[in-house]
């Protein structure tokens, strides 16, 4: 079982950055693909990024390309998205997401996703 616990979250004002954190732990050993997820009120989720266990393929949705930036840093079993120039259509429940995959590839639908995190709010204000 792998638990993964998001932070980073919070209330910003139009225009401003932030930088979300995804935290893993139990049994993190294996090549794991992650991505994150957002969902507004009364809205399905969305595909918000994408990245590979490698960390060499990365993917976003066109709604945030450009603005937002998905990494890793394996030592510390940490996902990262970096978000800047926010939106008041980018609020909502941010999730991280992870599937173990032997292929170096991202994985776009949440289906595919075995293991989910609990999720960090973040509301942009116009």
């Amino acid at each position: 079982q792998v638990h993964l616990v998001e932070s980073g979250g919070g209330l910003v004002q139009a225009g401003g950055s932030l930088r979300l954190s995804c935290v893993a732990s139990g049994r993190t050993a294996g090549s794991y693909a992650m991505g994150w997820f957002r969902q507004a009120p009364g809205k399905e989720r969305e595909f918000v990024a994408s990245i590979s266990w490698s960390g060499g393929h990365t993917y976003y949705a066109d709604s945030v390309k450009g603005r937002f930036t998905i990494s890793r840093v394996d030592f510390k079993k940490t996902l990262y998205l970096d978000m800047n120039s926010l939106e008041p259509e980018d609020t909502g429940v941010y999730c991280c997401a992870a599937v173990q995959k032997w292929q170096d590839i991202v994985v776009r639908g949440p289906m595919e996703y075995d293991y989910w995190g609990q999720g960090t709010q973040v509301t942009v204000s116009s």
